[in-house]
């Protein structure tokens, strides 16, 4: 069965992971959302291509679901022209909705809706857009977020964005390990607001997508080689970046549904990426950057040390408790004790290299 957003009428199926294809309410223009009980992997750790030109918006990259081959496949990011002078992407998401994943269409509209509080970076940091804005009629480019050649787009600035949002990579809300972010009252206004659904060139970027057997999880094991693109559908051009690294160890089939449990387990320290590490700075000073680097290694072998400590602690908790008869409720209890502290260790590591880089960003050429 393939996927078909022109059909109106429900359409169920049972597979062997619990595929369901559910219709979308006639407000959300009757598309089709895919629900499975499995999660998608992670969001790899990828560049972004140049704008190729004004009036280009930036469309992450997401994990999508084929049917035919029972697996997530990835679709690039990419730069799309808007539909219409004022009007933003809000990204498609993955959440959990009690009984399976459900894909929620992305959309263009003249404000930004919610997408499930997940971090696809590039202005997208789990609320909002702060990657640029709609100025008389333009489009104007922050260029501390987005790679734009001034060159040939001279409608920029530059706005240094503190990311608040947790760095986890995470693809998906709700259910065992997603992000737990609900809408805010903007976002649900934004729903009512007028929507156009993605456009022709989106959706024959997505099609381009699912025929690239590369670009299927089990092949790629969440690191695809075609992370982003410079233009849709433009698979084999200059602009095309690969994935610099996945976003987590890739198990297949293990993000089930449900609150964290045995057979489910919670994300620990040894479960994270491994930190990014800022480039190197250079400002033309020196001095200012063999101080910012001293800082940036002693921070890092700091929160390196953390989360080796941390997990050594959790350990040892499982391996007390493995000692304990009708110990199901009590490991329960743990994982979700374990998943908070992992999840606050990285917020806090995530603030920390913020602050350092706040206060080396007045130093750095403009």
């Amino acid at each position: 069965m393939r996927i078909n957003s022109t059909i109106r009428s429900v359409t169920l199926r049972s597979l062997s992971v619990g595929l369901v294809v559910l219709a979308m309410s006639a407000a959300s223009f009757g598309q089709f959302r895919v629900a499975i009980t499995i999660g998608p992997p992670a969001l790899p750790v990828y560049e972004q291509p140049v704008c190729p030109g004004d009036g280009y918006l930036w469309t992450p990259g997401y994990w999508y679901w084929d049917d035919d081959v029972t697996d997530y496949y990835w679709v690039p990011g990419t730069w799309v022209l808007a539909p219409e002078v004022g009007f933003l992407w809000t990204p498609g998401w993955w959440g959990w909705g009690g009984e399976a994943f459900i894909f929620h269409e992305g959309y263009w509209g003249p404000t930004i809706g919610f997408y499930g509080g997940i971090n696809y970076g590039f202005g997208y940091f789990g609320v909002g857009f702060a990657g640029g804005r709609w100025d008389n009629g333009h489009f104007f480019y922050n260029r501390a977020v987005l790679n734009v050649n001034v060159t040939d787009i001279h409608n920029v600035y530059n706005t240094t964005v503190v990311n608040n949002t947790t760095i986890n990579r995470v693809s998906y809300n709700g259910g065992n390990g997603g992000i737990t972010a609900r809408p805010t009252p903007q976002e649900e206004a934004a729903e009512h607001d007028r929507h156009i659904p993605p456009v022709a060139a989106q959706n024959e970027h997505v099609q381009a997508a699912r025929g690239n057997p590369e670009l299927r999880a089990s092949a790629n094991h969440g690191k695809p080689p075609i992370a982003a693109t410079e233009k849709p559908g433009d698979f084999t051009g200059h602009g095309v970046v690969q994935a610099r690294d996945a976003g987590a160890p890739y198990k297949a089939g293990e993000n089930h549904g449900g609150a964290a449990s045995p057979a489910h387990p919670a994300i620990h320290p040894n479960d994270l990426p491994p930190a990014e590490r800022p480039t190197p700075p250079n400002t033309g000073n020196a001095k200012l950057d063999r101080q910012y680097q001293k800082q940036q290694e002693k921070l890092s072998a700091q929160q390196d040390k953390e989360r080796q400590k941390l997990q050594q602690k959790q350990d040892q908790e499982h391996q007390r408790l493995a000692q304990q008869k009708d110990n199901q409720a009590k490991t329960q209890q743990l994982e979700q004790k374990h998943q908070q502290q992992t999840q606050q260790l990285q917020q806090r590591h995530t603030e920390q290299q913020q602050s350092l880089q706040s206060r080396q960003a007045p130093a750095r050429p403009r």
